[in-house]
């Protein structure tokens, strides 16, 4: 909640605040949806300032252990804006998006990754 995160897309948008993680929960891991206010946009672009909008948290700034006990820590909180029904607005993703987000059934932001760690 209040969380400043950082949008990797192509919408217009720079930075959102959290304004609550969705399915009930109390914190928004990797893979989950928020419900986020759009902070600094793009001028003359989709996503204006002041908007609320919905985002999948693609990368977290805490530490998380993979599968095969490595933990793995990215600089920053990252998003990709979604709609309701969860598919990305943006064409395009930029940045690592890890491949975790395949078991949580964001396989529509995975194919417009550029990079996938």
């Amino acid at each position: 909640m209040r969380t400043i995160l950082k949008v990797v897309d192509n919408l217009g948008a720079k930075k959102v605040m959290c304004i609550r993680a969705l399915k009930g929960k109390k914190h928004a891991r990797l893979g989950d949806t928020i419900v986020a206010l759009v902070k600094e946009a793009h001028p003359n672009r989709k996503v204006k300032k002041g908007k609320v909008v919905y985002g999948v948290v693609v990368c977290a700034s805490m530490q998380r252990g993979c599968c095969d006990s490595i933990e793995v820590k990215f600089d920053d909180n990252t998003v990709v804006l979604v709609d309701k029904q969860g598919q990305p607005i943006g064409t395009r993703v930029f940045g690592p998006i890890p491949h975790e987000l395949r078991k949580k059934k964001h396989v529509k932001i995975l194919t417009l990754a550029e990079h996938i760690a």
